[in-house]
């Protein structure tokens, strides 16, 4: 056995260089500079300097959305693990893999209350699949590929290592650095293997499908690499598709059966009268959770085929007549095998479902003129009307460009107006709706993407939270667009306070000066001010992000017309309450607008 002395810092390098990271994202101090100093040499990893830890944290999640890299967070211990925790929470809710590597306190100090002393396993707990402390240098390996495969098998999600300053500092006798692939070879027999595919359960889901009158597809983030087969089924069972927020870009929006975000009455009217009659559905890599249902405003039928990695998922909401689990990328190319095979000699069911695909194409492809004539007749005055805007971004943005939606009105007005074309297309924060995502998701995608368009959609409120972020785009050159829907307020909330309450709290923003944010972050900025100034402003933008210059684009948006989104989950939660307090509420509401 060759044994060598190693520091800590060195060998969490080699670690991470043979999992294949490319960058780090987070902010050097006193408990992580041998980390830090380490990764200067490496010729593969490039650490990332941010202004806030929880900006870094956005970064890393985008990263393991967009890329085929891991997203990584290099944080002091404490007050950058706090920072950071919205960001690791928005990975862990919404099944993102991350890898999250904080310094610590010395573990050789007989002292108490050093600085930055605390249990940071106990915080990260509830938004980590698992945390480590590492005790020793001869731990780092195994710990480090370990929380690797943890953070990306079964369904994905952060996972924490905890690296003690004096660990990282020390030399110790190690064991030869054992490779990642080495480290495979020895788990093989110990690893999780995949679960086998239930061939029963594929056939009881076959002919649910094929006895349907009225099938349908609902597709979740977990199908977003495997629209291909996504496709095939849809149009071999005549069904229409519609999916979550976060897995908009798991099917085609130009495909002429896909019908848009969700399907009850928070959805849009293509996916609400396509799916009026649904009597079988097929949803993969779905929870069915709050957003993606509308506030669990939606119709599921009783013939529901529920496909996901993870096993609690399924029948957690709404109850499955067949429950398959597994991994979509090898459960649905078994299903479709299957149901072409059932199809090969049944010319009756071939014609009926052909007739079926005609007439919801058509359904379809109707109502979505209808939605879009709606929304072009609404009388935006001197202000954008979204429509607008997005018509014009629809034909700038190749169909493989991003687009990095974050938490607000401007979200369901991206899912309803904006056609995504190409899978991993489309990110946005979803289950843990953090705002301030997508400043630095957009940054960090642009950073994985360097020859692609990147595009962040962001409300004024969640500009905010994290625009000074863009000091890290300016510095590393990239050209990423930052488009501000501004209305000077918190739209989705206000829009919401006034039926209810007919006053806005706390939504009203201060009319902020978003050029001299571009001043001071180095960025480019364009005010649009109204529709007619829309398509020059998005030439100059794409112009200047060709120089890798970040570009603010200032929109004075419209948010007077409501989503179906929005409008939707008002209703559905309406008719939840009690008569008394309907009529309290309601009552409450009429008082104030006549009195004021």
């Amino acid at each position: 056995m060759i044994t060598m002395k190693k520091t800590g810092a060195s060998l969490v390098r080699f670690a991470l260089e043979q999992i294949g990271v490319r960058h780090t994202f987070g902010i050097p101090g006193v408990h992580n500079t041998e980390i830090y100093d380490e990764l200067n040499n490496s010729e593969t990893i490039e650490p990332m300097l941010v202004t806030h830890e929880g900006g870094g944290a956005f970064m890393a999640d985008a990263v393991s959305r967009v890329s085929d890299s891991i997203g990584t967070l290099l944080i002091v211990p404490a007050a950058g693990v706090t920072h950071a925790a919205s960001g690791i929470g928005e990975a862990f809710l919404d099944g993102i893999p991350m890898l999250v590597i904080a310094g610590g306190v010395r573990s050789d100090s007989e002292f108490q209350y050093q600085l930055h002393d605390m249990d940071q396993h106990a915080l990260l707990k509830p938004i980590t699949k698992a945390t480590f402390k590492i005790s020793h240098q001869n731990e780092i390996l195994d710990t480090f590929y370990k929380a690797f495969e943890i953070a990306t098998c079964g369904e994905p999600g952060p996972v924490f290592i905890e690296v003690p300053v004096n660990i990282q500092l020390y030399t110790a006798l190690v064991e030869q650095p054992k490779t990642y692939e080495q480290f495979k070879s020895e788990q093989a027999t110990h690893s999780s293997k995949n679960i086998e595919i239930d061939q029963v359960q594929i056939e009881r889901a076959v002919t649910c499908l094929l006895d349907a009158n009225s099938p349908g597809l609902f597709l979740g983030w977990g199908a977003v690499d495997i629209s291909s087969e996504t496709i095939k089924i849809a149009e071999l069972i005549g069904a229409p598709a519609s999916t979550t927020l976060q897995g908009l870009s798991a099917f085609p929006a130009n495909h002429p059966l896909h019908t848009g975000m969700s399907f009850g009455p928070a959805a849009v009217p293509a996916a609400t009268k396509a799916f009026e009659k649904c009597d079988v559905m097929l949803a993969i890599g779905t929870r069915f959770g709050e957003i993606g249902t509308g506030s669990f405003g939606v119709t599921v039928p009783e013939n529901l085929i529920h496909i996901d990695i993870n096993p609690a998922v399924l029948g957690a909401n709404y109850p499955a007549k067949v429950a398959i689990e597994g991994d979509a990328k090898r459960i649905v190319p078994a299903l479709l095998q299957a149901i072409e095979k059932r199809l090969e000699n049944d010319i009756e069911l071939k014609q009926k479902i052909a007739s079926r695909n005609a007439s919801l194409t058509t359904l379809i492809a109707a109502e979505k003129v209808n939605y879009r004539e709606e929304w072009q007749k609404h009388d935006s005055g001197d202000r954008v009307n979204p429509v607008v805007f997005f018509d014009a971004l629809r034909k700038k943005l190749p169909d493989d460009g991003f687009v990095v939606v974050d938490d607000g009105n401007h979200t369901f007005l991206t899912a309803e107006l904006m056609p995504i074309h190409a899978p991993r297309s489309m990110i946005s924060p979803t289950d843990f709706n953090c705002m301030g995502y997508a400043v630095p998701a957009t940054i960090s995608t642009k950073l994985m993407n360097p020859a692609k368009d990147v595009v962040g959609i962001i409300g004024d409120g969640a500009f905010l939270m994290t625009c000074m972020e863009i000091t890290t785009a300016a510095k590393n050159k990239l050209g990423a667009i930052f488009v501000i829907f501004n209305d000077g307020e918190l739209s989705q909330i206000s829009q919401a306070q006034q039926v209810p309450y007919n006053r806005k709290t706390c939504t009203v923003l201060h009319d902020s000066r978003f050029e001299g944010v571009a001043m001071a972050t180095g960025a480019h900025y364009i005010h649009v001010e109204n529709n007619i100034a829309v398509v020059d402003a998005l030439d100059k933008a794409w112009l200047e992000a060709a120089k890798g210059k970040p570009v603010i684009v200032d929109v004075n948006i419209d948010y007077t017309k409501k989503t179906r989104f929005t409008k939707g989950i008002v209703s559905t939660n309406l008719k939840r309450l009690p008569l008394n307090m309907k009529v309290k509420m309601v009552s409450r509401a009429l008082v104030r607008k006549v009195t004021g």
